[in-house]
């Protein structure tokens, strides 16, 4: 009978260990049709978006725009999860003294993710939704000096 006890209990914990670990990543996981390289064509030329796995429980992004033969990146992106989490935090250059911005994941679909950071002076509000399995919205929107303010990136997979 103590033989029994002791490895109901063991199995317990490792299902409760295993559980733990899917859902470390499991919100994560909601961000897997982002990876890869996105264009959006703007009037000052295109914008990309690439995302790749990182670890685990990281994704990293970056966007840039090509200018002649160089690359001029504008921001660097993580996706992290963690304490049960998923956190969009962008590092851009030149905003925020070039320090990392948090926006936590406010709500999610099966193709959509919409993070927010209320304190943040712009944007507030970072979200994606997917519009197909090549293309998508990107948007950021909130006040900017007391004004409703939003921009929309249509983009599209190429690779």
């Amino acid at each position: 009978m103590k033989l029994n006890y002791k490895l109901t209990i063991a199995s317990v914990s490792l299902l409760g260990f295993i559980n733990c670990s899917a859902q470390q990543t499991h919100l994560l996981q909601k961000a897997n049709w982002l990876m890869g390289t996105w264009e959006s064509k703007t009037k000052q030329g295109s914008i990309f978006e690439v995302w790749m796995p990182y670890s685990e429980t990281e994704y990293r992004g970056k966007s840039h725009m090509l200018n002649k033969n160089d690359t001029v990146v504008f921001e660097h992106i993580q996706l992290i999860e963690e304490n049960n989490m998923l956190f969009y935090i962008p590092t851009v250059t030149k905003q925020n003294k070039g320090l990392p911005v948090r926006f936590a994941l406010k709500s999610s679909a099966n193709s959509s993710l919409l993070f927010e950071n209320a304190t943040h002076d712009f944007p507030q509000l970072i979200s994606y939704q997917k519009i197909g399995a090549d293309s998508l919205y990107a948007e950021i929107s909130g006040n900017s000096k007391g004004k409703p303010r939003n921009e929309k990136f249509r983009m599209k997979r190429v690779h």
